[in-house]
């Protein structure tokens, strides 16, 4: 390659002529260097590949033939070493050979110079102790790399003959250049002088190849980079030769060195010609030529590399033969073609294609190694890609012609898979893994080709099933791998390519698409259900225990596809009628809701059925969250304005209650199924909470129906509109109070059905502790701004919607508390219940809505107006509640006195000093009005009334403990004990 450098940049440069005769001096000089700048990338290439197969033990190291053993070693093996203060001598480096050593007539092309063996060590000289192996030095860098290649070169090997062929090169060049100008000569006798040293350095040279090998293949190099630079200048330079000429000459040129190669073995001298054959076609090209004869004339070489290819395992030569045929190919094609062209060019790239992959599946044939045969990663995998990208750039103009033409590759590589796998299996096992991965990656290119995304995602979805499929039958964790990923490609690419307008139900690319990830995902989560088998390498390992835990996520992520696959169909549109309109949904968006709600929970609902079939315990987890789905059609349903009992949701509610319920049950049953420990009293399910969360939408949908009837009836600006969650609460409060309060202690829990067995607790504590914050905070705002308007009817005191959902409420309240109480064991956290807390938050809560009553008796019939600021400076209101104070005082002192409570008594009072402290502060203020005579008279005679019949109980008197009986003292162990 050198040579070949040196020789092309020695006719550039007098080609050129920029810098008279020193052109093509400095031409050589650059030609030098990227000849050996292209040697170095090639070799370097190989030299990886070898020192990977000698890491794992692939090359074996042995002494150089006829190289002497250390002296010293016997007599340091027969006596111990005597430690001396001389410095140790080393011992001489053994030249190492692997399996995959050049030939000898190759050694003169050597990258670095044969090791010389170091002097002999004296006898007497000891030997060391080995030291420990030290740090591998950091590796050169390029520039470093090509200063030394271009030194071991030089000074590697047979220097002389090297620096001769170099100056023997320059000075033939000097001489043309100074004869030419001299005109000493005439031009065709100069270039047969030139001509005859070529063959006489080829006739030499092959003369001499059995006794100086090396020596005689430079002469043959130098021989043929002569003759093409000869026929070169006669044709360009000169125009002595016509363009058919000069190119057959060059032909007959490769072909000699081509046999002279072969004839010796001889892998550089083949490289030498074939790379002038390359180039002789552009080198004497005119502009005018066909490019039906220059891709014939190349088909040609390649077929000669093809059979050099089944004879020797020559891998520069493939590479050379690749990169000139596709690098001219790709500037052909960019600068050249058009498509009027494609019927007489593309057989060629087909050609093209067909050798160098046969010539890939030669050279692996043709390199075994110990751990199958070797595979030419630039062939088997640079031949597809740019063949393709020709291909596509061929097809253009027609429709579908990438798609088509990636199905072609495909089948083409899959095919030479197949035949591959049926003749041998074992030794091809890498080159058939390259070619199905190619194959593959073929067919997954021709779908987006071919079609648009959503089913490129639904191709590519059931693909990654089929690689998955394979690569578990085949104990392979790579295709498994390959198949998960296309599952998140394909995701991706329906996502970002929604569109909903179709005029066909159930037939349409966004159904479809949707289902066709869906399923494919399902079946892969079933197939991950157990462990599945993989090669054992620590990449299988690492990837066995990712795979592990992709059952249950990849179950899920089917089922949120099939459930999208019918949101999408319920929310189709169908094209407008006229151009410019928008689409017309098949639904309207409340109809919609209610379908999609109904969609999913019926496929949770076949998700539980196949779970319990196959006791897959994934397939019950999306039943667990219908709850969530009634929630949020819940919410959108009332944000749209639309109620439970308009048509045709009175239909659709039902339903999903039921299968909701229905998915309850089997849950609970699925968990007793399972182990539970035993425990199945309560708290001991872990799913009570969707038991109270189902109380919850049931308060609200009882809450909905009542407004419906509100609506109705339009009684919106009425107190019956005002009280309807509240009722709604109350109602499932005291139902629950009363329905799961029966299983407050697990005796009686046990005998009763389900669900209150297990999740007696779940309902009358878990589910009921939301809905009686709602009663008192509810209540508690209803007493304070509710007026207690009836219209249509009229307002009769504590029988009005107010007066009697405030009763209601404070009856539930105690009621539900009491449960708790009597509960066993009580539920955690349940202090706050049983305490004296609730105990005075109920009364405060009592003792406001008896005030407000007062309120709206002063509003409706005193004429009070309903206003904050009226009812405080209304006397009327003032006199009422110094009036209900004291008989409220009046009450609970004559209870407490009957009870002997003092406590109890203590608060009358207080309240009755409340009443004395607001006559004197503010119906003392009604100067001459009535309401201060009745205020001042009724308590005045109430507290004579409470001093007569409830003075203040005495205190309770502490209790003496008695005093505990000592126990007699035990008889001694030899008296008798007297019998009665």
């Amino acid at each position: 390659m050198i040579i070949w450098g040196i020789f092309w940049g020695a006719v550039l440069g007098a080609w050129w002529g920029g810098y008279g005769d020193f052109g093509p001096f400095l031409g050589g000089i650059l030609g030098f260097f990227a000849g050996l700048s292209l040697r170095w990338s090639v070799r370097s290439a190989i030299r990886t590949e070898l020192q990977a197969h000698a890491a794992k033990g692939v090359a074996k190291p042995v002494l150089e033939a006829g190289q002497a053993a250390p002296v010293g070693d016997e007599r340091a093996r027969a006596a111990p070493p005597v430690v001396q203060a001389t410095a140790p001598v080393p011992q001489a480096t053994p030249v190492m050979r692997g399996e995959n050593t050049l030939a000898s007539d190759d050694a003169f092309w050597a990258d670095s110079p044969v090791a010389q063996s170091q002097p002999r060590v004296p006898a007497s000289a000891p030997v060391p102790p080995r030291a420990a192996a030290p740090s591998k030095p950091s590796q050169p860098n390029a520039i470093e790399q090509a200063v030394l290649a271009a030194k071991n070169w030089f000074l590697g090997g047979n220097t002389i003959v090297r620096v001769g062929l170099v100056i023997l090169f320059i000075g033939l060049s000097f001489l043309a250049r100074y004869a030419a100008s001299a005109g000493l000569f005439p031009v065709e006798l100069r270039l047969a002088a030139i001509a005859g040293v070529a063959i006489a350095l080829l006739v030499v040279g092959f003369r001499k190849r059995a006794d100086k090998p090396g020596f005689a293949l430079a002469l043959q190099g130098g021989g043929v980079a002569i003759m093409y630079l000869t026929v070169f200048a006669a044709f360009r330079l000169y125009g002595l030769l016509p363009p058919m000429l000069a190119f057959g000459l060059m032909i007959a040129v490769c072909a000699a060195s081509c046999a002279l190669a072969l004839l010796q073995d001889s892998r550089s001298l083949a490289v030498a010609a074939f790379a002038g054959g390359f180039a002789a076609p552009i080198l004497l090209s005119t502009g005018q030529g066909s490019h039906v004869g220059l891709f014939s004339y190349y088909t040609l070489l390649n077929l000669a590399i093809l059979f050099i290819a089944h004879k020797r395992s020559w891998r520069v030569l493939n590479v050379v033969g690749f990169i000139a045929t596709f690098g001219v190919a790709s500037a052909w094609g960019v600068l050249r073609y058009v498509p009027e062209q494609y019927a007489s060019t593309q057989p060629f790239l087909a050609g093209f294609v067909l050798i160098y992959l046969f010539t890939a599946i030669l050279y692996a044939r043709n390199t075994p190694t110990k751990l199958g045969n070797a595979v030419d990663s630039m062939l088997v995998f640079g031949t597809p890609l740019i063949g393709f990208g020709l291909q596509a750039g061929l097809v253009q103009p027609f429709e579908l012609g990438a798609a088509f033409s990636a199905l072609a590759f495909a089948a083409l590589y899959l095919t030479m898979a197949t035949v591959l796998v049926r003749r041998a299996q074992d030794s091809y096992r890498l080159l058939i893994e390259c070619f199905i991965a190619i194959g593959v990656g073929f067919a997954t290119l021709a779908v987006p080709l071919a079609l648009d995304a959503q089913w490129t995602s639904a191709v590519w979805a059931l693909e990654g099933a089929g690689a998955f499929w394979v690569g578990m039958r085949q104990a392979r964790w790579m295709p498994r791998a390959f198949g998960l990923l296309l599952q998140g490609v394909a995701m991706l690419a329906f996502l970002g390519s929604l569109t909903q307008v179709s005029s066909l139900p159930l037939v349409n690319p966004a159904f479809l698409g949707a289902l066709l990830i869906a399923l494919p995902a399902l079946l892969l989560a079933w197939w991950l259900r157990k462990p599945l088998p993989h090669s054992g390498s620590a990449w299988a390992q690492g990837y066995a225990r990712v795979e592990a835990q992709l059952s249950s996520p990849a179950y899920l992520y089917g089922f949120a596809f099939w459930c999208l696959a019918w949101l999408l169909e319920i929310t189709r549109s169908v094209p407008a009628a006229e151009a410019g309109q928008w689409p017309v949904p098949v639904f309207t968006d409340r109809v919609a809701g209610l379908l999609v709600m109904l969609a999913v929970v019926l496929s949770a609902a076949l998700s539980m059925l196949l779970g319990l079939r196959t006791r897959w315990a994934v397939a019950t987890w999306p039943a667990r969250g219908t709850i969530a789905v009634l929630a949020l059609g819940f919410v959108a349903q009332v944000g749209d304005g639309y109620r439970v009992l308009a048509t045709p949701a009175w239909a659709v509610w039902p339903v999903v209650l039921a299968l909701h319920v229905w998915m309850l049950r089997e849950t609970d049953r699925w968990y007793v199924a399972a182990d539970t420990g035993g425990n199945t009293g309560s708290g001991a399910s872990p799913f009570g909470w969707l038991h109270a969360a189902t109380a919850w939408l049931v308060t609200f949908l009882l809450a909905d129906c009542l407004w419906s009837g509100i609506g109705k009836a339009e009684l919106w600006r009425t107190s019956w509109a005002g009280v309807v969650l509240l009722v709604s609460a109350i109602a499932v409060l005291m139902l629950l109070a009363l329905w799961a309060g029966r299983g407050n202690r697990p005796a009686a829990r046990a005998a009763l059905p389900w669900p209150l067995n297990p999740h007696a607790e779940a309902y009358y504590w878990l589910a009921a502790l939301p809905l009686v914050a709602l009663v008192f905070w509810g209540a508690l705002l209803a007493a304070v701004h509710s007026s207690g308007h009836t219209a249509p009817l009229p307002y009769i005191p504590l029988l009005n919607p107010t007066d009697l959902t405030l009763a209601l409420a404070l009856g539930g309240l105690v009621f539900w508390r009491r449960v708790v109480v009597s509960a066993l064991p009580p539920p955690a956290r349940s202090g706050w219940v049983t305490g004296r807390h609730a105990l005075v938050a109920l009364a405060v809560l009592a003792f406001i809505v008896i005030n407000t009553v007062w309120l709206r008796v002063a509003h409706h019939f005193f004429g009070v107006r309903w206003d904050a600021s009226a009812l405080f400076n209304s006397f009327v209101v003032q006199t009422g509640y110094a009036i209900l104070w004291t008989l409220l005082a009046l009450s609970m002192m004559v209870l407490a006195h009957r009870r002997a409570q003092r406590p109890l008594w203590l608060v009358g009072a207080g309240l009755l000093g409340v009443v004395v402290v607001k006559l004197l502060l503010i119906d003392l203020s009604n100067a001459g009005g009535a309401e201060r005579i009745i205020a001042f008279i009724a308590v005045g005679v109430l507290m004579l009334v409470v001093g007569y019949f409830a003075p203040l109980p005495p205190k309770a008197s502490p209790q003496a403990k008695p005093t505990p009986v000592p126990p007699p003292p035990p008889a001694p162990a030899d008296q008798e004990i007297p019998t009665p």
